[in-house]
């Protein structure tokens, strides 16, 4: 959920504020992208209205600001991930990905890993890790490149979920630029189709996408969808896309 410049003066709405802890209440885990407020103080002002309003089940993994490099640092922004402790458990590893020798990323990818927990609360032998991305519309194309080429890195048995505002579509990347992309060949299953509508504004573009590798798409339902119960721009320019996996029912063995 791209949450268009989330900072201090749309933290300060009280009814948007409002409005997306009703929509963050619909799901497990919400994964936001373009937290602007350099104090970092947003994320965990939302936290405790998340809690207040919605159930103090939820917890957030923050990453640091993104843009790194000197180069980078006029685009900063921040991704957090939002989580039930009821239905995920994080690992302690959560990290930006190191971009620092090949400045591939205008903002960096937000790794975080997750276990799944049975409804009785217990260690399920279902873990994820989720890659978190904001691209630049400049180089959309170039970033999706290089996030093909970072899925490689991972060996084969982590289960990879890839998500947030990719800019894949409309001017930023063509049918034919994604379709040469790594990350389109048949071992990922590109949940958001290329004709959705993911803006709230008047234009067609698939821009948020959700992109699983073939270890963790068999756990996949095949529900997805996009979130269009907003009232108006001021809470984003993007709809929440979302998509549901299997919850196991035991623990490990």
């Amino acid at each position: 959920f791209n949450i268009r410049t989330f900072g201090v003066t749309k933290m300060g709405k009280a009814e948007v504020v409002t409005e997306l802890v009703e929509i963050f209440d619909r799901y497990d885990m919400v994964t936001v992208q373009e937290i602007k407020d350099i104090n970092q103080e947003v994320p965990y002002r939302f936290l405790d209205e998340l809690r207040n309003g919605s159930s103090n089940e939820w917890e957030m993994l923050l990453s640091e600001r993104s843009g790194q490099q000197e180069d980078d640092i006029g685009g900063q922004e921040q991704y957090a991930v939002f989580y039930r402790n009821t239905v995920v458990l994080p690992s302690d590893d959560y990290m930006l990905h190191n971009d620092s020798q090949s400045d591939e990323f205008y903002r960096e990818p937000f790794l975080t890993e997750f276990s799944v927990l049975t409804k009785n609360g217990q260690i399920s032998n279902l873990t994820f890790l989720m890659i978190s991305i904001h691209t630049s519309p400049e180089v959309t194309v170039e970033e999706l490149n290089s996030l093909s080429n970072l899925t490689m890195n991972f060996p084969e048995s982590k289960r990879l979920v890839i998500l947030g505002d990719m800019n894949a579509d409309c001017n930023y990347a063509s049918l034919n630029e994604l379709d040469s992309l790594e990350i389109r060949n048949s071992n990922f299953t590109w949940i958001v189709p290329d004709d959705a509508d993911t803006t709230f504004s008047s234009t067609r573009c698939a821009y948020d996408r959700i992109i699983l590798d073939e270890q963790i798409s068999s756990s996949y339902t095949g529900w997805w969808g996009i979130d269009r119960e907003m009232s108006n721009s001021s809470v984003s320019d993007h709809f929440p896309v979302w998509f549901e996996l299997l919850r196991p029912s035991s623990s490990l063995s």
